[in-house]
């Protein structure tokens, strides 16, 4: 039997289980159980908010947006310690412990009331979700990489190894909103948040007992001393507590995104733009560069002030200017230099601009639209948490569906490509919300909708999403040069946190004419129709586009110099966007 280079054999001495090394079932269960947990919590959040804390609809909807954008950031954080230090072993077990201590704080709600600055036990919550934000981005990006590193690089078993831990992720999902949101509307917050806490606890205990089972996967990169380990711990902590002082400043997640964004972006397309096709920057046009740099400067101070939102739109004209400057310098670059390298990148950045719409729409599905099923849905006495389920339920019957016809049309050259797929998604969830209100609209405003059309909208969603998160994630793989893989992939997730926080906004704005259940059917609808109109148009024109951005792929040129230049833990599948972490390892292990 081979050895990998930490002398630990590549096959599976504790034994099997359907073939696979029990290992990665001793995953599946930690994961289902933490999926078990967020999703449980999530399905309750919104109505926590409005209903116990008496947020209105506007306050509630950024607030989620924020938490959720925090929790696609938080990765960052947790996937480079694990690279740096800890190990994805030691990273998982820290954020499992984070997020069982999240969800048992939750199940503390002290008094009812709008009163909550009086209230000390609204902190307990704001720590709660720290907690909670902190152990997903621990968790989150290491689990899965440990999946991939219980297999050699050239193991047949991978792909059904993650298709059996990508099944663990939504069954825990559906099965959390479903009891903790049945329990939690029916006999109270803290059962229901607490039995979400009971999830993580046996997610925790089944990731402890398991280790032996683990082959001695996910172990720090080096010998780890007792003050190193104890200081990322520190570290960690440290990330609690900003993240405890974000979330209750929601406009400053806001600034963050916006600014951190532009300049994120201005980066990365730097290198696609006078790094990689002269070798280095000192070799690129001067002239070319200092305008880049200077416009992106521009463009990140003009944004600083644009995310602040009223006051503030005299910046609107500057960002412009910048925006348009960085994309003219771009284009006449493209015009007078070839490099495929580079073209990938402007590619992949394209589709990331494309899914922080698709996302912004679709996380509507925890917040808004969770609070629309609850007020204006004929849902026959069924609590209306129970039905952030379906999604996770239609992944499960229809991912197999997807996979199976992509692979027909691509065996007969008749695939549409990853663009075209962006596209197809974007139409699907606008229509999706055009679905809904043309059903409300046609039984009156007055009467409530019939349920079939939450079904509708959360079936449109799902083929949406199959269309584009996990072809999304494959695609950054692919199309990211290795030297910046983990930087295009970080890019990628950040945009899907940046969808999140819009997906608040969106949220709000259903929301601006009242508070609490003051707020209008018909407020909402409007909104509705209208990000559903543009969400098509959007998707129209990305499949106009997509033959050019197709081109700028290179899929004829594109090789693999290097089978271990793939991300591991990339393929945990769709509805997780953020699951692969954000510096999963590039090289194989064994």
């Amino acid at each position: 039997m081979a050895n990998d280079v930490s002398g630990l054999p590549h096959g599976d001495s504790a034994g099997t289980i359907l073939g696979h090394p029990k290992g990665l079932f001793v995953l599946f269960f930690a994961e289902m159980w933490e999926r078990f947990s967020y999703y449980g919590m999530r399905a309750l959040l919104i109505f926590y908010l409005t209903k116990h804390w008496l947020f209105s609809d506007s306050e509630s909807g950024v607030i989620y947006g924020a938490y959720t954008a925090l929790v696609y950031i938080a990765p960052v954080v947790g996937g480079y310690l694990a690279d740096k230090a800890l190990g994805q072993r030691k990273a998982v077990l820290f954020g499992a412990v984070l997020l069982t201590l999240g969800h048992f704080f939750m199940a503390f709600e002290g008094s009812p009331g709008a009163g909550n600055e009086n209230n000390p036990i609204i902190f307990v919550f704001w720590l709660a979700l720290a907690l909670i934000i902190v152990g997903s981005g621990f968790l989150k990006a290491n689990i899965s990489v440990m999946v991939g590193q219980l297999y050699p690089r050239t193991d047949v078993r991978r792909d059904g190894a993650y298709t059996i831990f990508y099944m663990g992720i939504n069954i825990g999902a559906a099965a959390g909103s479903l009891l903790c949101g049945f329990i939690g509307e029916t006999y109270g917050w803290a059962y229901g948040f607490g039995l979400a806490g009971i999830g993580m606890l046996a997610g925790l205990v089944v990731f402890i007992w398991g280790k032996p089972l683990l082959l001695g996967r996910g172990e720090p990169p080096r010998l780890l001393g007792k003050t190193t380990e104890l200081g990322v711990y520190g570290l960690g902590l440290l990330f609690v507590a900003l993240c405890w002082v974000a979330i209750q400043y929601q406009d400053a997640v806001g600034i963050f995104l916006g600014t951190f964004g532009a300049a994120l972006v201005c980066y990365v397309l730097s290198i696609a733009i006078f790094q990689l096709p002269y070798g280095r920057y000192s070799a690129a046009p001067k002239a070319a560069l200092l305008s880049y740099v200077l416009l992106s400067v521009v463009l990140a101070v003009s944004m600083f002030f644009v995310s602040q939102g009223e006051g503030y739109e005299s910046w609107q004209l500057p960002a412009t200017i910048g925006f348009g400057g960085v994309v003219t310098i771009m284009i006449l670059q493209m015009i007078a230099k070839t490099d495929h390298d580079r073209d990938r990148i402007v590619s992949a950045m394209f589709l990331i601009i494309v899914s922080i719409i698709f996302w912004a729409l679709f996380e509507q599905a925890g917040s808004s639209l969770n609070l629309f099923t609850d007020r204006h849905v004929d849902r026959g006495g069924v609590p209306a948490s129970t039905f952030q389920s379906i999604n996770a339920i239609y992944i499960i019957l229809l991912a197999p569906v997807f996979a199976i016809t992509w692979q027909f049309l691509g065996r007969r050259g008749m695939e549409p490509s990853t663009p075209m797929k962006f596209g197809l998604g974007v139409i699907q969830v606008g229509l999706g919300f055009l679905v809904l209100v043309w059903g409300a609209q046609s039984v009156g405003v007055d009467v409530p909708t019939p349920v079939i059309f939450i079904f509708l909208i959360y079936l449109l969603h799902t083929t949406g999403e199959l269309c584009l998160s996990p072809v999304g994630l494959s695609a950054m793989n692919r199309l990211a040069p290795v030297q910046i893989a983990s930087l295009i992939m970080g890019t990628w997730f950040f945009a899907s946190a940046t969808g999140n926080f819009a997906a608040g906004l969106i949220a709000a704005a259903t929301g601006a004419e009242g508070s609490g259940e003051e707020a209008g059917k018909q407020v909402v609808l409007d909104v509705y129709s209208s990000v559903g109109w543009y969400a098509v148009a959007v998707g129209v024109a990305v499949i106009v586009v997509s033959p050019f951005v197709k081109k700028l792929m290179h899929l004829d040129t594109l090789a693999d110099d290097d089978v271990g230049d793939d991300l591991e833990g990339q393929s945990e599948g769709p509805g997780e966007p953020q699951g692969a972490g954000i510096h999963p390892t590039t090289r194989p292990t064994h």
